[in-house]
């Protein structure tokens, strides 16, 4: 065993404690609503099509997350708990997958889990954990393939980044919004084994963009098995790429006005953000906010600005990381051709915020004392604070989601 393998043996652990007390937060009463909640009117039917082989269905994505919704269906039945059992098992693998990343770029468990804090209480991992929607997944594999390709880059293992490629790949087959990351990581790799080419020496430069390419390429491809056994319009190897064209074609095409759209750069500010539900349903009022927890979100901001600082001071790279790859999750959304954005397209950048908070936090942990123990109170607290409204507790009146719009726009 290797002396990186001994180091990681502890934190491995914490990282699958971490998992399952995630997952039972997430599962306690997951079937309020019973009713589905937003996007979930699209995506169960498809998992049902998929389930049994009809034909195709919400055909503008790909299909692995749905997939995975699909065997929700079939292992605990078409009702609530079985349309959004797979969604708690992917929002606790982001959980700690956050965890990962932290220790990862930082080497120590505190900041680790000092993260993991932010992620549980940071609105928007629960909500999506809690839904049966596409990005839930497509940031459980996005994470943790950021987390192998990271530690590879740093060790040079090429099973970890043969298996990182793959996650990539994965995150794609649940939604395109992964695919820019694999050429980020491509770019990364390059420049960092210019800078520093004897740190891997199991790691050529040609080779590892093949393997990135190829494996996660493969795997996008093998995620679209089921379609080609489709009682009705299966696809085969000749009309596979051509399905590619038109998902790409309903991806960007001119859609109408709605409610709850809203630009990129409005997400970090928490100007516009989503009910999934606010309707009498289950004998009572209730409502689902999708919004980020503002002291997570507003802090988190501070916290990328502090990384940058830091960074240009120290050159140290597990100060840039965390600050880049925010800064890049957001700018995706200034170039993709899409005629509407949604606060929810914010989630990756939402979790990843959580990470450069906390290293942020564990640089300057020195200057900031006690400050830091007050700033986790205030998290706990809006946490307790907007549960109702994350959760989708018996409101008192129809009324009640007034308590909770700080903004005019929350509205």
């Amino acid at each position: 065993m290797t002396t990186f393998e001994r180091e990681q043996g502890s934190p491995r652990l914490i990282a699958l404690g971490i998992a399952l007390f995630s997952w039972l937060v997430f599962v306690f009463r997951l079937s309020v609503p019973a009713k589905p909640v937003f996007d979930e009117v699209h995506y169960l039917p498809a998992a049902r099509a998929l389930l049994a082989l009809s034909q195709p269905t919400n055909i503008e994505h790909p299909l692995l997350a749905k997939e995975l919704i699909a065997v929700g269906l079939h292992l605990f039945g078409d009702g609530p708990f079985g349309w959004r059992i797979a969604s708690t098992v992917a929002g606790s693998a982001t959980v700690a997958g956050v965890f990962a990343l932290t220790h990862v770029l930082t080497r120590r468990t505190r900041p680790a889990l000092l993260a993991t804090v932010f992620a549980l209480l940071g609105f928007t991992i629960y909500i999506q954990a809690r839904i049966a929607m596409l990005d839930t997944f497509m940031v459980a594999f996005l994470i943790w393939g950021i987390v192998l390709l990271s530690s590879a880059i740093r060790d040079g293992s090429v099973a970890r980044w043969s298996a990182g490629s793959v996650l990539m790949g994965l995150a794609t087959a649940c939604k395109w919004t992964a695919a820019p990351y694999v050429a980020a990581a491509a770019i990364t790799f390059v420049l960092m084994r210019r800078e520093r080419p004897q740190r891997w020496p199991g790691l050529g430069t040609v080779p590892a963009l093949t393997l990135l390419g190829g494996l996660s390429v493969l795997a996008y491809f093998l995620t679209f098995a089921p379609a080609f056994f489709y009682a009705h319009d299966a696809l085969t190897l000749h009309t596979l790429p051509r399905f590619q064209w038109d998902m790409y074609l309903r991806q960007t095409q001119k859609l109408p006005p709605h409610t709850y759209q809203s630009t990129w750069w409005t997400w970090p500010l928490l100007i516009r953000p989503i009910w999934y539900l606010y309707e009498p349903v289950d004998g009572a009022q209730r409502g689902i906010l999708l919004l980020g927890n503002p002291a997570v979100m507003w802090g988190g901001l501070v916290a990328v600005l502090a990384c940058y600082q830091a960074w240009v001071r120290t050159g140290a790279a597990r100060l840039l990381a965390p600050a880049a790859l925010w800064t890049f999750s957001v700018a995706i959304f200034a170039i993709i051709p899409k005629s509407l954005g949604f606060y929810y397209y914010y989630y990756p950048s939402s979790v990843l915020l959580c990470v450069a908070l906390a290293v942020a936090i564990d640089y300057h942990r020195a200057a900031l004392g006690r400050w830091v123990e007050l700033f986790l109170l205030l998290v706990f607290a809006l946490w307790l604070y907007f549960l109702p409204v994350l959760s989708a507790q018996a409101l008192a009146n129809p009324a009640a989601f007034h308590r909770f719009t700080w903004l005019n726009s929350w509205v």
